[in-house]
Protein backbone atom coordinates (compact mmCIF):
# COMPACT_ATOMS: atom_id res chain seq x y z
CA UNK A 1 0.00 0.00 0.00
CA UNK A 2 -0.96 2.87 -0.73
CA UNK A 3 3.34 3.89 -1.37
CA UNK A 4 5.66 7.29 -1.12
CA UNK A 5 2.95 7.35 0.65
CA UNK A 6 1.39 4.09 1.22
CA UNK A 7 4.04 3.48 3.08
CA UNK A 8 2.05 5.11 5.69
CA UNK A 9 0.12 5.79 3.77
CA UNK A 10 0.08 2.39 3.42
CA UNK A 11 0.05 2.59 3.37
CA UNK A 12 -0.81 4.10 4.63
CA UNK A 13 -1.12 4.60 4.92
CA UNK A 14 -1.02 3.08 7.10
CA UNK A 15 3.27 5.24 10.14
CA UNK A 16 5.72 4.03 12.89
CA UNK A 17 9.08 5.08 14.49
CA UNK A 18 12.59 4.29 14.33
CA UNK A 19 13.94 2.83 17.77
CA UNK A 20 17.39 3.51 17.55
CA UNK A 21 17.26 7.05 16.83
CA UNK A 22 14.37 8.88 19.23
CA UNK A 23 13.65 12.40 18.80
CA UNK A 24 13.88 14.39 22.06
CA UNK A 25 9.90 15.02 22.87
CA UNK A 26 8.53 18.53 23.17
CA UNK A 27 10.29 21.00 20.67
CA UNK A 28 11.48 18.03 18.52
CA UNK A 29 8.05 17.34 17.53
CA UNK A 30 8.54 17.55 13.51
CA UNK A 31 11.50 15.14 13.90
CA UNK A 32 9.27 12.60 15.83
CA UNK A 33 6.69 12.92 12.85
CA UNK A 34 9.28 12.52 10.30
CA UNK A 35 11.09 9.33 11.87
CA UNK A 36 7.07 8.35 12.34
CA UNK A 37 7.23 7.83 8.47
CA UNK A 38 10.88 6.94 7.47
CA UNK A 39 10.09 4.15 10.40
CA UNK A 40 7.04 2.44 7.85
CA UNK A 41 8.70 2.92 4.75
CA UNK A 42 12.15 2.27 5.52
CA UNK A 43 14.76 2.39 2.89
CA UNK A 44 12.94 0.21 0.92
CA UNK A 45 9.47 -1.92 1.18
CA UNK A 46 7.62 -4.33 -0.10
CA UNK A 47 3.62 -5.05 1.34
CA UNK A 48 0.89 -6.84 0.49
CA UNK A 49 -1.88 -5.73 2.14
CA UNK A 50 -5.82 -5.92 1.39
CA UNK A 51 -8.04 -3.19 0.92
CA UNK A 52 -11.46 -3.09 1.70
CA UNK A 53 -14.17 -0.36 1.26
CA UNK A 54 -17.73 -0.67 2.82
CA UNK A 55 -20.54 1.27 2.48
CA UNK A 56 -24.01 0.71 3.88
CA UNK A 57 -25.07 -1.17 0.57
CA UNK A 58 -21.96 -2.80 -0.39
CA UNK A 59 -18.27 -3.82 0.53
CA UNK A 60 -15.48 -4.60 -1.46
CA UNK A 61 -11.73 -6.11 -1.20
CA UNK A 62 -9.10 -5.15 -3.45
CA UNK A 63 -5.36 -6.98 -2.91
CA UNK A 64 -2.50 -4.94 -3.45
CA UNK A 65 1.37 -5.10 -3.68
CA UNK A 66 3.22 -2.14 -3.03
CA UNK A 67 6.62 -1.25 -3.11
CA UNK A 68 8.37 1.69 -1.80
CA UNK A 69 12.12 3.21 -2.05
CA UNK A 70 13.15 6.20 -0.43
CA UNK A 71 10.72 9.74 -0.03
CA UNK A 72 9.97 9.77 -3.48
CA UNK A 73 9.26 6.22 -5.06
CA UNK A 74 6.87 4.31 -4.68
CA UNK A 75 4.16 1.87 -6.96
CA UNK A 76 0.67 0.37 -6.10
CA UNK A 77 -0.52 -2.29 -7.63
CA UNK A 78 -4.10 -4.07 -7.51
CA UNK A 79 -3.32 -7.74 -8.01
CA UNK A 80 -7.07 -8.77 -7.03
CA UNK A 81 -10.55 -8.67 -7.90
CA UNK A 82 -9.89 -9.63 -11.97
CA UNK A 83 -12.07 -6.89 -12.55
CA UNK A 84 -9.84 -4.56 -10.70
CA UNK A 85 -6.50 -6.21 -11.39
CA UNK A 86 -3.49 -4.32 -13.11
CA UNK A 87 -4.18 -0.92 -11.90
CA UNK A 88 -1.90 0.99 -10.53
CA UNK A 89 -0.76 4.20 -8.73
CA UNK A 90 2.93 5.43 -9.71
CA UNK A 91 4.81 8.41 -7.43
CA UNK A 92 8.36 9.48 -8.51
CA UNK A 93 9.88 12.41 -8.04
CA UNK A 94 6.72 14.23 -6.39
CA UNK A 95 4.69 13.08 -9.42
CA UNK A 96 2.11 10.59 -9.39
CA UNK A 97 0.17 8.79 -12.42
CA UNK A 98 -2.25 6.03 -12.54
CA UNK A 99 -2.53 3.14 -15.13
CA UNK A 100 -5.84 1.45 -15.95
CA UNK A 101 -5.31 -1.83 -17.78
CA UNK A 102 -8.91 -1.73 -19.38
CA UNK A 103 -8.43 2.04 -21.28
CA UNK A 104 -4.64 0.75 -21.71
CA UNK A 105 -4.03 4.37 -20.61
CA UNK A 106 -1.37 6.37 -18.00
CA UNK A 107 -2.44 9.55 -16.64
CA UNK A 108 -0.71 12.02 -14.85
CA UNK A 109 -2.75 13.26 -11.94
CA UNK A 110 -2.93 16.94 -11.64
CA UNK A 111 -2.52 18.87 -8.39
CA UNK A 112 -6.22 19.91 -8.75
CA UNK A 113 -7.14 15.62 -8.38
CA UNK A 114 -5.17 15.30 -5.27
CA UNK A 115 -7.43 15.02 -2.92
CA UNK A 116 -10.40 13.31 -4.79
CA UNK A 117 -10.76 10.05 -3.54
CA UNK A 118 -7.90 6.99 -4.48
CA UNK A 119 -9.58 4.21 -6.06
CA UNK A 120 -13.00 5.08 -4.35
CA UNK A 121 -11.91 4.83 -1.07
CA UNK A 122 -11.91 6.90 2.11
CA UNK A 123 -8.03 7.56 1.17
CA UNK A 124 -7.38 10.75 -1.41
CA UNK A 125 -4.44 10.71 -3.82
CA UNK A 126 -2.86 13.19 -1.56
CA UNK A 127 -2.82 10.74 1.45
CA UNK A 128 -1.15 7.91 -0.44
CA UNK A 129 1.40 10.16 -2.72
CA UNK A 130 2.67 12.98 -0.15
CA UNK A 131 3.34 11.85 3.25
CA UNK A 132 6.14 14.10 3.29
CA UNK A 133 4.59 17.10 2.95
CA UNK A 134 3.31 16.75 6.44
CA UNK A 135 6.86 17.10 7.63
CA UNK A 136 7.79 19.86 5.03
CA UNK A 137 4.79 22.15 4.70
CA UNK A 138 3.39 22.03 8.79
CA UNK A 139 4.85 23.16 11.82
CA UNK A 140 4.35 21.14 14.40
CA UNK A 141 3.84 20.92 18.30
CA UNK A 142 3.58 18.50 21.42
CA UNK A 143 0.34 18.59 22.95
CA UNK A 144 0.86 16.12 25.43
CA UNK A 145 0.99 12.77 26.08
CA UNK A 146 -1.33 9.80 26.87
CA UNK A 147 -1.50 6.27 28.34
CA UNK A 148 -2.62 3.93 26.07
CA UNK A 149 -2.83 0.27 26.56
CA UNK A 150 -0.04 0.26 29.29
CA UNK A 151 2.20 2.49 26.62
CA UNK A 152 3.22 5.80 26.89
CA UNK A 153 1.56 8.02 23.32
CA UNK A 154 2.74 11.42 22.23
CA UNK A 155 0.16 13.72 20.51
CA UNK A 156 1.42 16.18 18.27
CA UNK A 157 -0.21 18.80 16.13
CA UNK A 158 0.45 19.87 12.70
CA UNK A 159 -0.21 23.17 11.47
CA UNK A 160 0.30 23.56 8.00
CA UNK A 161 2.22 27.19 6.57
CA UNK A 162 -0.20 29.75 5.35
CA UNK A 163 1.52 29.34 1.99
CA UNK A 164 1.23 25.93 1.91
CA UNK A 165 -0.88 24.47 -0.87
CA UNK A 166 -3.06 22.20 1.59
CA UNK A 167 -6.85 21.91 2.60
CA UNK A 168 -6.42 21.03 6.26
CA UNK A 169 -6.42 23.37 9.04
CA UNK A 170 -4.78 21.37 10.90
CA UNK A 171 -3.72 17.43 11.33
CA UNK A 172 -3.18 15.74 14.92
CA UNK A 173 -1.21 11.89 15.25
CA UNK A 174 -0.86 10.25 18.25
CA UNK A 175 2.45 8.35 18.31
CA UNK A 176 2.93 5.55 20.81
CA UNK A 177 6.19 5.51 22.81
CA UNK A 178 7.70 2.52 20.59
CA UNK A 179 6.89 4.51 17.57
CA UNK A 180 3.63 3.03 16.25
CA UNK A 181 1.48 5.43 14.56
CA UNK A 182 -2.15 5.22 16.32
CA UNK A 183 -3.79 7.59 14.86
CA UNK A 184 -4.10 10.58 12.18
CA UNK A 185 -7.13 13.05 12.49
CA UNK A 186 -7.34 15.94 10.35
CA UNK A 187 -9.58 19.09 10.21
CA UNK A 188 -10.51 21.31 7.85
CA UNK A 189 -9.84 25.32 8.53
CA UNK A 190 -12.97 26.13 10.40
CA UNK A 191 -10.81 23.41 12.78
CA UNK A 192 -14.04 20.66 12.13
CA UNK A 193 -13.20 17.34 12.42
CA UNK A 194 -13.40 16.00 9.09
CA UNK A 195 -11.63 12.35 9.23
CA UNK A 196 -10.03 9.83 10.73
CA UNK A 197 -7.51 7.04 10.89
CA UNK A 198 -7.12 5.12 13.06
CA UNK A 199 -4.85 2.03 14.43
CA UNK A 200 -7.27 -1.21 14.65
CA UNK A 201 -3.93 -3.82 15.41
CA UNK A 202 -0.10 -3.87 15.82
CA UNK A 203 1.76 -7.04 15.19
CA UNK A 204 5.33 -7.68 14.73
CA UNK A 205 6.33 -8.10 10.81
CA UNK A 206 8.93 -7.73 8.46
CA UNK A 207 11.52 -7.47 11.18
CA UNK A 208 9.53 -4.77 13.55
CA UNK A 209 5.99 -3.98 15.34
CA UNK A 210 3.91 -2.20 12.27
CA UNK A 211 0.15 -1.16 12.11
CA UNK A 212 -1.07 -3.77 9.99
CA UNK A 213 -4.74 -3.33 10.00
CA UNK A 214 -6.30 0.61 10.09
CA UNK A 215 -9.18 2.19 9.24
CA UNK A 216 -9.87 5.94 7.65
CA UNK A 217 -13.57 6.95 8.26
CA UNK A 218 -15.12 10.36 7.62
CA UNK A 219 -16.22 12.06 10.06
CA UNK A 220 -19.83 13.17 8.17
CA UNK A 221 -19.99 9.49 6.71
CA UNK A 222 -20.18 7.21 10.44
CA UNK A 223 -21.60 4.11 7.75
CA UNK A 224 -18.80 4.31 5.22
CA UNK A 225 -14.98 3.96 5.97
CA UNK A 226 -11.44 2.17 4.24
CA UNK A 227 -9.70 -0.61 5.87
CA UNK A 228 -6.16 -1.37 4.98
CA UNK A 229 -4.96 -4.61 6.54
CA UNK A 230 -1.20 -5.50 5.56
CA UNK A 231 -0.71 -9.38 5.40
CA UNK A 232 2.80 -9.50 4.74
CA UNK A 233 5.76 -6.60 4.80
CA UNK A 234 9.32 -6.77 3.82
CA UNK A 235 11.83 -3.89 5.14
CA UNK A 236 15.11 -3.03 3.69
CA UNK A 237 15.26 -4.83 0.40
CA UNK A 238 16.60 -4.66 -3.17
CA UNK A 239 14.21 -3.34 -5.52
CA UNK A 240 14.91 -3.70 -8.99
CA UNK A 241 16.11 0.04 -10.64
CA UNK A 242 12.98 -0.24 -13.28
CA UNK A 243 10.26 -0.47 -10.77
CA UNK A 244 9.17 2.98 -10.50
CA UNK A 245 9.19 3.86 -13.94
CA UNK A 246 6.11 4.16 -16.53
CA UNK A 247 7.30 1.64 -18.10
CA UNK A 248 6.74 -0.70 -15.36
CA UNK A 249 3.80 1.04 -14.55
CA UNK A 250 2.13 0.30 -17.83
CA UNK A 251 4.10 -3.54 -18.50
CA UNK A 252 4.52 -5.07 -14.96
CA UNK A 253 7.86 -6.87 -14.72
CA UNK A 254 7.19 -8.33 -11.44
Amino acid sequence: MVSYRFKYRWVTLVLCLCATARPAYGDEAAKLVKAAIDYWRDVSSYSVTDMTIHRPKWERTMSLRVWTRGEKESLVRVVSPAKDAGNSTLLADNKMWTFSPKINRIIKIPSSMMYQSWMGSDFSNNDIARADDLVHLYTHRLLGTETREGRKVLIVEATPFDSAPVVWGKEVLAIRDDYVLLEHVFYDQDMVLVKKMGTLEVKQMGGKEIAVLQRMQKMDKPDEWTQIFVKEARFGINIPGNTFTLSNLRNPRR
